[in-house]
C-alpha cells in the first residue's frame, strides 16, 4: 500500500493520500492524510483500521487536485452514497480497495487477554464486522486483496432488531431509555457518520430552537437520537461508525438498522450506496409503493 501510493503521488496522479496512521496507542489507528513520501513512513493498515475514511472525502474535496484513499468493502458504499449526494465528486478520488479480514475492537481483546481467555477471531471483531455486509467493493479504481482477505463471515445483522421489535412498547421504552440516559452529547456519532454532512448541523443552528450541547432533559436525551436517525433515514449505509466511535458504548446503528429493515419490508431490499444513480426508496415513487394501509397495518394500528 506504501509503495503504490508513493508511485501515484511521484507520477502526479494524486497529491495527496487518506488512510490512517498509529495513534497514541496501538490500538489507536487515527485517519490521516499524507502529502510526502516521508509522511507515507506512518501509513499504517492492520487489525484495527475500523474507521472509516469516506467522510474525509468531503473536506479533501475542497483541495486542488486528486485525492487518493484507502477504502475497506463497507466503506465504498459510504463513498457511492455521498457521490449520490453530490458531497463527493468522482474526479477528485483515487480509490484503492483493501483487503478486510475483520477490524478488532480492542475491548474485547484488553477484556479476553485480561480473563486469560483464548477466543476465535470472530468473537473479538467490531460489532459491524461481525455482521459484515460483504467483500464487494461498490467502487474503486483498482484493489489490494488477497484471497484471504475475501473470507466471508457476517450473521444477520437484523437479530437484534428483531429482539426489540418482539418486546413490548414498554419494554422497548425502557431498553432505550436506559442506553440514551448514558448519552454524555459528545457529538462524536454525528461527527463521523458519512450521512451527516450538512454544512451546519440543526444542533448547532442557534435558530433551530433544537440547539442545545447538553441533555436538558429525559426527552432532549432521546430527541437528539431519533432525529438523527431521520435524518439518515434510506441514506444510512449500517457502516456501524457511530457505535464504534460512541464512548458510552450506546448500540446507536441498532436505531438505523430498524429503519432499514423496515424500508426493506415495505419497499424492497435496498442496500444505500450500492448504486450511485439509484434513488432510495424514501424519496423515489413507484405504482409498487406500499399504500398507507398496509404501513398502518405492521403497527398493529387500525
Amino acid at each position: 500500500m506504501t509503495a503504490r501510493a508513493a508511485a501515484l503521488l511521484a507520477d502526479g496522479t494524486v497529491q495527496r493520500v487518506l488512510g490512517w496512521e498509529k495513534g497514541d496507542f496501538d490500538y489507536d489507528l487515527t485517519p490521516a492524510f499524507f502529502e510526502t513520501a516521508d509522511e507515507l513512513k506512518n501509513l499504517v493498515y492492520g487489525d484495527y483500521s475500523g474507521a472509516n475514511l469516506s467522510k474525509y472525502l468531503i473536506k479533501a474535496g475542497k483541495k486542488e487536485g486528486k485525492t487518493l484513499v484507502f477504502l475497506k468493502p463497507c466503506d465504498t458504499l459510504s463513498m457511492n452514497q455521498l457521490m449520490a449526494e453530490h458531497r463527493v465528486d468522482r474526479e477528485k478520488v483515487y480509490v484503492i480497495g483493501v483487503g478486510c479480514k475483520g477490524m478488532l475492537d480492542h475491548e474485547k481483546v484488553e477484556a479476553a487477554a485480561a480473563k486469560g481467555e483464548k477466543k476465535e477471531r470472530l468473537e473479538l471483531m467490531l460489532g459491524k464486522c461481525q455482521d459484515c455486509k460483504g467483500k464487494t467493493f461498490a467502487v474503486s479504481d483498482e484493489v489490494i486483496d488477497d484471497e484471504e482477505s475475501r473470507v466471508e463471515f457476517g450473521g444477520n445483522r437484523f437479530s437484534k432488531v428483531a429482539e426489540l421489535e418482539a418486546m413490548t412498547p414498554e419494554e422497548r421504552f425502557a431498553f432505550w431509555q436506559s442506553q440514551l440516559s448514558k448519552c454524555i452529547r459528545c457529538n462524536a456519532c454525528r461527527n463521523v457518520c458519512p450521512a451527516c454532512s450538512c454544512n451546519k448541523c440543526v444542533f448547532d443552528n442557534a435558530a433551530s430552537g433544537v440547539s442545545a450541547k447538553v441533555n436538558a432533559n429525559e426527552f432532549e436525551e432521546r430527541m437528539f437520537h431519533i432525529i438523527r436517525a431521520f435524518h439518515v433515514a434510506g441514506r444510512c449505509t449500517d457502516c456501524g461508525e457511530c457505535s464504534r466511535v460512541c464512548p458510552q458504548n450506546i448500540p446507536l446503528h441498532l436505531l438505523n438498522r430498524k429503519f432499514i429493515k423496515d424500508i426493506d419490508e415495505i419497499y424492497g431490499d435496498y442496500q444505500a450506496g450500492e448504486s450511485v444513480n439509484e434513488r432510495h426508496p424514501l424519496i423515489n415513487y413507484t405504482k409498487t409503493d406500499a399504500e398507507p394501509s398496509i404501513v398502518y397495518e405492521r403497527g398493529g394500528r387500525e
